[in-house]
């Protein structure tokens, strides 16, 4: 799938009542995250996020940075607890880093992500109770 620089602004800007931030070391942008509801309507307490770290940052703190800021935003907002729909489970960094923040794996859908490293691998569903 190509995306123009446009179609991946749309896809990553969430619109109110959402939030799309941006982590920086020296002025240089080397993380996003964006939040917000989970699902509208009925499912709108339960929030989620979704985020990206520069390789160059890797290990510099910026994810578990922005997690605690998705975190506290989700709190001070009044949701009731956040749920990840898809952390690749051949990411032991990603799965270390929302354990070690609490986030629980309440499921697993498997074979779901085909990873060009591993082939396919599981889907953790990860939550977290506010």
């Amino acid at each position: 799938m190509s995306l123009t620089s446009d179609d991946a602004r749309d896809l990553w800007m969430e619109q109110p009542p959402g939030l799309t931030v941006v982590a920086e070391i020296d002025g240089k942008i080397v993380g996003t995250a964006k939040m917000g509801p989970n699902r509208p309507g009925h499912g709108d307490h339960i929030g989620t996020a979704s985020f990206m770290v520069d390789a160059t940052a890797r290990g510099a703190g910026v994810g578990r940075r922005l997690g605690a800021y998705v975190i506290d935003w989700h709190r001070r907002r009044g949701f009731e607890g956040i749920q990840f729909n898809a952390v690749v489970a051949s990411n032991a960094a990603a799965v270390h880093l929302w354990t070690s923040l609490g986030f629980e794996i309440v499921g697993t859908v498997p074979n779901a992500f085909r990873s060009p490293r591993f082939g396919r691998v599981g889907l953790h569903v990860m939550f977290l109770a506010l």
